[in-house]
């Protein structure tokens, strides 16, 4: 089930006995988990009926007995195993041995005063095992990987109505630009974005222009859209910026070189056919991120790309070898773009 789907169950009170809660959006998987504690237990009844159990440290049947017992002074339990590995595809040793069939028993025949919540933060689940479609069957599964350019929308405006404000189209695709896609970063800007317009009112674009701040990624982002469009003025402008945020040259170079990396990989791997989230998956990126990658990475041969990697590595090597100060480095960088810096 998708994230919005689930939340909009969620607060209409129709809660499931078993949750499993899987992908590596991590912001979709705590926000839930949330959202599914605060509904069962109010702030009492945490200190009594609410436990967690780290799977690389406790056996599973020792929360299986948890969910067993009944809740004190009645209402709900909510037991929580954390780092569940054993729901994912991938290989993890681990020190402590796990009864699963005590699992599967219990996934069969859930308690019904219990809610019972797996969470697992991989990327893929294996389907082949039991566990995995018991927990399906009884229960309800969050699938939290990165949200698509429509969810992303869907979700900014859920958010934003819950603080009581609207928000444009445009502003919306401006805030996930800004923060690249960051749901934890997004949420905290739309809670300011929402105390600023006032309830009931509507968010603009202007106002997310003058109060959104860039994230380190995004600034870094811009820097080098503004070297591929030997827009130096621009580029000059936000390394200025970057600088007086206290970021060292040698940290921008850095990140700068990430980021050619990064055109160049998507290039190369839509070249050869795949998709954006194929890509994503394979650079460890959000697909949002791949989305302007590829957009970007369309200006650029590979030759031109590969040279700019050259030149900045040769930047690299001098400045840490002491044959040229970092501060005049990038400068000469940016002055080689074809324009003066100002």
């Amino acid at each position: 089930m998708s994230y919005i789907n689930l939340i909009q169950r969620i607060k209409k009170g129709n809660l499931s006995s078993v949750y499993l809660l899987a992908g590596q959006e991590d912001y979709l998987i705590e926000d839930t988990l949330h959202r599914i504690v605060d509904g069962c237990l109010t702030a009492e009844e945490k200190e009594f009926n609410l436990s967690r159990y780290d799977m690389k440290e406790y056996p599973v049947e020792m929360a299986v007995e948890e969910a067993y017992t009944f809740p004190f002074m009645g209402g709900k339990r909510v037991v929580i195993i954390k780092d569940a590995y054993f729901y994912s595809t991938g290989k993890e040793s681990a020190k402590v041995e796990h009864d699963l069939k005590k699992l599967e028993a219990y996934l069969e025949n859930p308690a019904p005063e219990t809610v019972f919540i797996i969470l697992a933060p991989y990327e893929k689940l294996d389907e082949r095992r039991k566990i995995v479609k018991l927990a399906k069957k009884n229960g309800e599964h969050l699938d939290g990987s990165a949200l698509s350019d429509k969810e992303l929308g869907q979700w900014v405006e859920e958010r934003c109505r819950e603080f009581g404000t609207t928000i444009t189209e445009e502003a919306s695709e401006l805030l996930i630009q800004l923060t690249s896609a960051n749901l934890m970063i997004m949420a905290s800007e739309i809670k300011k974005l929402s105390i600023y317009a006032g309830e009931g009112s509507e968010i603009t674009k202007g106002i997310v222009d003058s109060l959104t701040a860039r994230s380190l990624e995004q600034n870094i982002f811009a820097l080098v859209d503004g070297v591929v469009k030997q827009e130096i003025d621009k580029a000059w402008k936000i390394y200025q910026d970057l600088l007086k945020q206290k970021e060292d040259p040698l940290k921008i170079i850095a990140l700068m070189v990430r980021q050619f990396r990064i055109l160049y990989q998507v290039k190369q791997l839509s070249r050869q056919g795949y998709g954006q989230k194929q890509i994503a998956s394979q650079l460890k990126l959000h697909p949002y991120v791949v989305k302007l990658t590829a957009n970007e990475s369309r200006r650029f041969e590979d030759g031109e790309l590969l040279s700019l990697l050259d030149q900045l590595a040769d930047m690299d090597y001098q400045i840490k070898t002491g044959k040229i100060d970092k501060f005049i480095a990038v400068e000469m960088f940016f002055s080689r773009r074809s324009m003066p810096v100002k």
